[in-house]
């Protein structure tokens, strides 16, 4: 007699159900993993066998197959440990339940615990949409699987609480996990301690109003990488839509916190610069997200944008652009969400000093091209925003004035957002950066005096079709935080000084 256990897989962002069948038959003694399994799952031989006995239950010492359907599907993970105990268990007569509207997840200890594994969310969503009443998860991972509502979540410790439960001799609990009512985001850094720099904290509020990409270009000690990390400071407090997408990737990457099941703070994301580039895109085997998808709906910051790998680099060009990442590989082609705002900062030279006011740079004209001309112009068009980091004045840094907080900043924030997410309700857009170059019209007016003005700089600094549409774009946010409905020239003016810092060190003008 075969018998049947549901338990879930992973398959980029998506779970999908995977049958567990068992069937012992006489024979030699062996036990045998079927359905594509990898080398995680057939090692779960060995933890299923061991947890069984450790737990005071018989092993059948028979000819065990186990097959994990359907078959054609590459099947990843120590998650299958619990769904094939549990089947090997209802053939030997151990439990004898109907389980036909409940799931399995979760990893064995030798000894018969429950370990955590990484997916519940997705997976217990899909759980709820195959049907499933109940469940059962490892219990660090119930407070995760319990964000989702119409499916019981029941927290697993280990073998002999599960067997009492499923025979009734222990009652199920569910998990219950309560969202807070209002989040609070502790940030231990603050605007305030930058002192100066005036222009680059107005470029970055503008940056984080509309979500537009930024790159930061100065001397060492300037400040960029103290002004890149004080952004999520400043950035609107996420809807709950947002957090459970940003949840599913950390999810499946192992990357949530065992106190915190739902990721409520927009990521921030600073790989060093000697990622691969499958680190950057995401990959393996089974393809898993790499920085740009953890970074979904937050901040990816690269310092020291000219170190990257070319190819790391260039990677982020297309889901700039798409706002998601496809991997192909042999087995599947999987697609994971990146919207981001990219945050990048770089030297001018690689002395650093090229350009400085006091400081002599003493890098060569060509050791100066050869360094800038690592961020390529398709890249370089990509970022909305240029600004020029100076170097700080003494007056400025012991000055006892205090500096603008973050708190005032994202007052300002919050409301240009508001007024965002009024304008483009219904159209799937979340904010300036994303409007698209169909709604570029009806959503970026401007007067006769701006659109001159675009006209010219268009002309005269040779701009490509991108940089004009983001020109408009980073102008829209410009007239947003000046509450302006239509674009005017002071905005349009802006929104071009912003474009300027290519032809300064690229020479592209």
């Amino acid at each position: 007699m075969v018998l049947y256990t549901k338990s879930m897989g992973l398959l980029g962002m998506n779970a999908f159900e995977v049958s567990v069948e068992t069937f012992i038959t006489k024979g030699l003694p062996s036990f045998d993993i079927v359905g594509l399994p990898d080398t995680s799952v057939k090692e779960s031989r060995d933890r299923v066998r061991s947890a069984i006995c450790n737990c005071g239950f018989t092993f059948p010492i028979r000819k065990i197959i186990t097959n994990l359907a359907p078959a054609d599907v590459k099947k990843a993970g120590s998650v299958y440990d619990l769904p094939i105990l549990i089947s090997i268990l209802m053939s030997t007569g151990e439990i004898d339940t109907d389980i036909s509207d409940c799931a399995f997840i979760g990893e064995l200890s030798l000894g018969g615990d429950v370990r955590p594994v990484n997916g519940v969310l997705p997976m217990a969503i899909q759980a709820k949409e195959n049907g499933c009443k109940r469940f059962f998860v490892p219990a660090e991972n119930a407070d995760e699987g319990s964000l989702i509502q119409g499916i019981d979540i029941i927290p697993v410790q280990n073998i002999p609480t599960l067997v009492k439960q499923l025979r009734g001799e222990l009652p199920m609990v569910p998990a219950k996990y309560s969202l807070p009512d209002k989040v609070h985001l502790g940030f231990n850094i603050d605007f305030s301690d930058v002192k100066g720099q005036f222009e680059a904290k107005r470029a970055l509020e503008i940056a984080a109003c509309g979500s537009h990409n930024i790159l930061l270009i100065g001397s060492p000690g300037s400040g960029k990488s103290m002004l890149a990390k004080r952004i999520p400071t400043i950035l609107p407090d996420m809807t709950f839509d947002e957090m459970i997408e940003t949840t599913k990737i950390h999810s499946i990457a192992g990357n949530l916190p065992a106190h915190s099941p739902l990721v409520c703070q927009r990521p921030f994301r600073s790989p060093h610069h000697t990622v691969s580039p499958a680190g950057m895109s995401g990959g393996g085997t089974i393809p898993h997200p790499g920085e740009i998808s953890l970074a979904h709906n937050g901040v990816l910051f690269l310092d020291e944008l000219p170190e990257f790998n070319r190819v790391t680099m260039e990677i982020l060009r297309q889901p700039l652009e798409d706002s998601k990442v496809t991997i192909s590989r042999v087995n599947a082609t999987l697609t994971y969400p990146c919207s981001i705002m990219l945050v990048a900062a770089m030297n001018p030279c690689p002395c650093g000093y090229f350009g400085h006011p006091t400081r002599e740079c003493t890098c060569s004209s060509r050791a100066v091209s050869k360094y800038l001309s690592k961020v390529s112009g398709p890249l370089l068009d990509r970022f909305d925003i240029h600004v020029e980091v100076p170097p700080v004045a003494f007056h400025s840094l012991s000055s006892k004035e205090p500096s603008e907080g973050s708190a005032n900043i994202k007052k300002r924030v919050d409301r240009v957002r508001s007024i965002q997410n009024n304008r483009f309700r219904g159209t799937g857009i979340t904010c300036n950066a994303k409007i698209s170059p169909s709604m570029l019209q009806q959503f970026c007016p401007t007067d006769d005096n701006a659109r001159q003005i675009l006209q010219k700089a268009f002309d005269t600094m040779g701009l490509s079709a991108r940089a004009y549409d983001k020109i408009l774009k980073v102008a829209r946010t410009i007239a947003d935080l000046d509450n302006s409905e239509i674009i005017k020239t002071p905005h349009i003016l802006e929104a071009i000084q912003y474009r300027n810092l290519d032809r300064k060190y690229w020479h592209n003008g």
